[in-house]
């Protein structure tokens, strides 16, 4: 430690937010205790709400561009839902495909920061040492876990759910502008964009699968990031591809990675999100929750990723820095 460093504390440290007057930041109660860990997350990781407000600016510009030099013959037979032969779509597919595609980009942006996030997020803090001062706080290892959790399981799906709306909004104006000034109505653009049932199926669709079903996953991440010295990715992916191939060789079957895909396609009850081909976008309906909550895929996936939570408190209490 160099000689300008001191270890000295302050005289009279400032209690905790949320901690009663005259009392130690001991007297939080365990709500609040998670409540603050996980702002703690966000503030330390603001990329996680600031990257999909970047992708999403750099989309808004492309499809003003692009709606501004798109032909105007195709504009005007879609905005009054008129097939359009050569591009073999309907108008109103043709409308909707811009709103489709922006989602979908938001959400693969939401599974690299999910990524990103869960391989970091235990061992960054010990490769910068900063563990010895969370340790430090009277924030128990599995609240920090738990908190970690949070992010990937409920606040990005969240956040990209409210970035995703607060484009297609805009989308929608500046479409609505760009029509207006090639003297195209607008009356059909508004017509043909069901953005409700759009805005319904994502939410759905980012809850169950990309949060629910792909949580053994982020589970699995968190706890090799706590464990691994080095390379959390390699330690994360290599024990899988190993499983792939030793079954392979050994018995000529792939049930594991069936078992995966499975788990990550989200099942029969999830709602695809874009639609495939020309079939529109549809609201989920109460048959695809209960078929989601009554689907044992799902409940053996929460079991397993409550085990890899457990196991990465267990290995972040006995970890130090690396």
């Amino acid at each position: 430690m160099s000689s300008t460093e001191s270890t000295a504390m302050p005289d009279s440290p400032e209690p905790l937010p949320g901690a009663r007057a005259g009392g130690s930041s001991a007297t939080l109660s365990p709500a609040r205790l998670m409540y603050w860990s996980v702002l703690r997350e966000l503030w330390e990781h603001r990329w996680c709400y600031t990257v999909p407000l970047i992708v999403a600016a750099v989309f808004l510009v492309g499809f003003v561009i692009g709606a501004a030099r798109f032909p105007l013959f195709i504009l005007r037979n879609a905005v009054a839902n008129v097939p359009v032969p050569h591009l073999q779509l309907t108008g109103a597919r043709l409308i909707g495909a811009p709103f489709y595609f922006a989602s979908a980009v938001l959400m693969a942006t939401y599974v690299v920061l999910a990524v990103i996030y869960c391989l970091g997020a235990l061992h960054a803090e010990r490769w910068d040492r900063s563990i010895l001062f969370w340790k430090s706080l009277p924030v128990s290892d599995t609240k920090t876990v738990l908190a970690k959790a949070t992010i990937p399981v409920v606040l990005l799906p969240l956040i990209t759910f409210a970035v995703t709306v607060l484009t297609h909004g805009i989308m929608l104006l500046a479409g609505s502008a760009v029509l207006l000034a090639r003297g195209v109505p607008v009356a059909g653009l508004w017509a043909q964009i069901p953005l409700l049932s759009m805005w319904a199926a994502l939410l759905y669709h980012l809850v169950t699968v990309h949060a629910l079903d792909w949580a053994p996953f982020y589970g699995w991440l968190l706890l090799v990031a706590a464990w691994a010295r080095r390379a959390p990715f390699l330690w994360a992916t290599l024990p899988v591809a190993a499983v792939l191939i030793i079954e392979k060789l050994t018995f000529g079957t792939t049930i594991f990675g069936h078992m995966l895909l499975s788990q990550l396609g989200g099942g029969a009850q999830a709602v695809s999100f874009p639609p495939h081909g020309n079939m529109p976008m549809q609201a989920p309906t109460l048959a695809n929750l209960g078929a989601f909550l009554a689907s044992p895929e799902l409940w053996i996936g929460l079991a397993v990723f409550a085990v890899f939570l457990a196991g990465a408190v267990w290995v972040r209490r006995r970890q130090g820095p690396i």
